[in-house]
């Protein structure tokens, strides 16, 4: 399926398993692969999209609910896949044998077809971990899911966007009073772990701009947050009459297809 301009469609997203489909008119990738390959199918399936119609497969980092299903999807169809060294080095016996490896590295864009993607460096526990920005007809959407701290560098790139698909992780107060042991509480709210709703709002505050049109919430802990939760958190530092629209991806099901 091609849309006109921009297109992103959450397959899944939390810390079960991520992937987002991003489309420009002749293209299309998979940021992150974080299901099996028969579930990704399955996923694209249900929202009326498919593998052949990928270009390639972008990998943001080497956890495995972000690289899951990449190797299989790669192999099976055909799918070159773009990463970036660090992660690459570490993540290589998980993703096996690949249909082609392109390296890219953070602070230097590279065009897939009619998509321009620009990665960028975040703060998070991996070799080389990235978000990345995605452009196509003067139309442009930032991903960044999984981010410790909103450092000055992340600001600036989510800058200037039409569609935010942005992090909002936890609950603090689920977090401290959940089934979690002491230490990964400590890093999931740490600097290199993942931004918390309050913290989502406020990034998303400080970067508000006019074009901005969604807003999509991304990798919430299924044990530490809830839709509405973090929907109200980071709805809570919109303006009134903002005309941003917010939405929340989902762990087990996809979301719809949002056009720019």
């Amino acid at each position: 399926m091609k849309h006109q301009g921009l297109s992103i469609c959450p397959l899944a997203s939390g810390s079960r398993g991520n992937s987002v489909y991003v489309s420009g008119e002749t293209s299309a990738v998979l940021v992150d692969a974080g299901l099996s390959g028969v579930e990704l199918e399955r996923r694209m399936a249900a929202a009326g999209l498919s593998p052949e119609s990928l270009s390639a497969i972008v990998v943001t980092h080497e956890h495995t609910d972000h690289i899951k299903g990449a190797g299989i999807l790669s192999r099976r169809f055909d799918i070159p896949v773009y990463i970036n060294r660090k992660t690459w080095q570490t993540a290589e016996k998980k993703l096996g044998k690949l249909e082609g490896v392109t390296f890219f590295n953070c602070g230097t864009p590279f065009e897939i077809g009619d998509l321009k993607l620009d990665p960028f460096s975040i703060s998070h526990d991996a070799a080389d971990p990235a978000g990345v920005t995605v452009s196509c007809n003067q139309c442009r959407l930032g991903i960044a899911t999984d981010i410790g701290v909103a450092t000055a560098l992340v600001k600036e790139r989510l800058s200037h966007c039409d569609l935010l698909y942005l992090e909002a992780n936890h609950d603090p107060e689920m977090l401290m009073n959940g089934p979690y042991p002491w230490y990964l509480k400590q890093r999931v709210k740490g600097r290199r772990g993942h931004l918390s709703n309050e913290n989502a709002g406020v990034l998303l505050s400080e970067i508000m701009e006019d074009n901005l049109r969604h807003v999509i919430l991304s990798h919430l802990s299924f044990e530490n947050n809830t839709p509405e939760k973090a929907l109200a958190a980071v709805g809570h530092f919109l303006s009134p009459d903002s005309r941003t629209t917010l939405d929340v991806a989902l762990p087990d099901q996809p979301g719809r297809i949002i056009s720019l």
